[in-house]
């Protein structure tokens, strides 16, 4: 039982919680987040493409456009104050025909529309010279060099750090299942029956959005999943992109895609699928050969035999198809930001900034804190050392140059450093290094890890799990 009343609880600790509760961590108030997952960034912002969108696809007239081409901008400062892995390679489209020109041409106009900074309609020659693998049937197409990649759930895990840094209090394994208003304020109840006390809540629960809304009686819509199935390719090809390729986009989807992910490996997808799961993550092998089918179209030398892990996301997709962020007009001091699918990854920072403007238009009264600190310490990561550096780190202390993960080269001192930051199971620590994450998909570094959880925190082998609740990693005996 929590007896403060915090100014503000945000539910849900995905990218658009987390981007907000760093923004407002900025002024003089109480905030508190709270997220269903036992870690934060376990729900929709893990399973996406990492994409930092240019601002093209949308036309201006939506709000999930005019976030996007504002949150583009603000990636530059956050990546300087944040250190998470990004860069802009630039995004292109490929077009495979003269028809499918004229959908080219389409985009740019709209980017220019939009504002977008730096964008071409290219020929063939100029096309195949920004994307030498890129298929000989490629016509043309168009250019954005403000693109980019990311890794979301490392953007995440910065700044739920940033935000804790400056006062934000974090509860995970929190469910809402029911709410009160009285005296001005909320009292939020957990499925394991915790209570939080707020003020003011904001609704960022991704998928599960439009449930929160209906029990704080607030608006009602529709949050509609999409599943995305992706497929993941070794590091070590000699056909990797440098530049996100697109195909021409249909009126229903941005296609199917292939992704230079910032850390090396390549990402083929998504798939589209509308389902009323909300927790189907499964992939088969129908999709990877749709995906394989359209993303060799692209790049023809794309092979099976580079797979090395799949895996799918669902994004929350509403049935206005926009963003949908307003200060609710039947439930007090709430505020909706639900159906943040693509672009909400790039819109986020403009998102948390729209909801601070919605804050103060509320009557939130925001005082900038004095203290606030935007920037946190660069991470230490082995395999970004020189030779000479890592051997200067292996003189300090052995954990910073002894390897756990041998893909992805993961010391011990980074599993170390992700479990003191509260990423306690195999995924969490997986997100945080990538350990896990290469060729052997954790199958020599996983008995290691879990010797380190257990090191660390003192849990047993039977109370360690992959994700969470539900997802033991060991059942019944160990050994014989």
């Amino acid at each position: 039982m929590i007896n403060d009343i915090h100014d503000i609880c945000i539910i849900g600790a995905g990218v658009s919680g987390s981007s907000i509760a760093r923004r407002l961590s900025a002024y003089n108030l109480d905030i508190i987040v709270v997220e269903k997952e036992v870690d934060v960034s376990f729900g929709v912002s893990k399973g996406n493409s990492g994409i930092i969108h240019a601002g093209f696809h949308h036309p201006p007239s939506t709000l999930k456009s005019r976030l996007e081409i504002l949150g583009n901008r603000m990636f530059d400062t956050l990546h300087e104050e944040l250190h998470f892995p990004f860069k802009r390679c630039g995004i292109i489209v490929a077009a495979l025909s003269s028809e499918e020109m004229k959908t080219v041409e389409f985009l740019y106009e709209q980017g220019v529309s939009n504002g977008v900074i730096g964008i071409e309609i290219c020929n063939r020659e100029r096309i195949h010279q920004l994307e030498p693998e890129l298929t000989h049937d490629a016509v043309g197409g168009l250019y954005a060099p403000g693109g980019g990649i990311i890794e979301p759930y490392q953007f995440v895990f910065s700044l739920i750090e940033s935000a804790k840094k400056n006062g934000v209090e974090i509860l995970t394994d929190f469910e809402v299942v029911n709410q009160e208003f009285k005296n001005n304020h909320y009292i939020i109840e957990s499925k394991r029956g915790d209570r939080v006390k707020a003020r003011f809540v904001i609704n960022a629960a991704g998928l599960f959005a439009d449930e929160i809304s209906k029990i704080f009686k607030a608006e009602e819509y529709r949050i509609a999943p999409r599943k995305g199935e992706y497929y993941i390719l070794d590091k070590n090809i000699n056909y990797r992109p440098t530049r996100v390729i697109f195909p021409v986009p249909t009126r229903i989807s941005k296609g199917i895609l292939v992704v230079p992910t910032i850390e090396g490996t390549t990402l083929l997808g998504p798939t589209a699928e509308n389902t009323d799961n909300k927790k189907d993550l499964s992939t088969d092998v129908e999709n990877l050969e749709k995906v394989l089918h359209f993303t060799r179209l692209l790049l023809p030398k794309i092979s099976k035999k580079d797979i090395i892990t799949s895996f799918a996301g669902l994004r929350p997709a509403s049935n206005t198809e926009d963003f949908i962020i307003k200060v609710s007009e039947k439930a007090p001091n709430f505020i909706n930001v639900g159906g943040i699918q693509s672009p909400g990854l790039t819109a986020s920072p403009a998102i948390a900034e729209y909801v601070k403007d919605l804050l103060k238009k509320s009557g939130v009264t925001l005082i900038e804190k004095t203290s606030y600190d935007p920037f946190l310490d660069r991470p230490l990561k082995l395999r970004e050392l020189s030779h000479e550096e890592a051997a200067s780190a292996h003189r300090s202390n052995h954990e910073l140059t002894g390897v756990i993960c041998r893909c992805e080269n993961v010391s011990e001192a980074e599993i170390v450093e992700a479990i003191r930051k509260g990423h306690k199971t195999l995924d969490g620590i997986k997100f945080y290094t990538r350990a896990q994450m290469g060729r052997c998909q954790g199958g020599f570094c996983s008995y290691k890890i879990i010797k380190i959880i257990e090191r660390e925190t003192g849990l047993s082998p039977f109370e360690i799990t992959k994700r969470g609740k539900g997802s033991p990693v060991f059942k019944g005996k160990i050994g014989f």
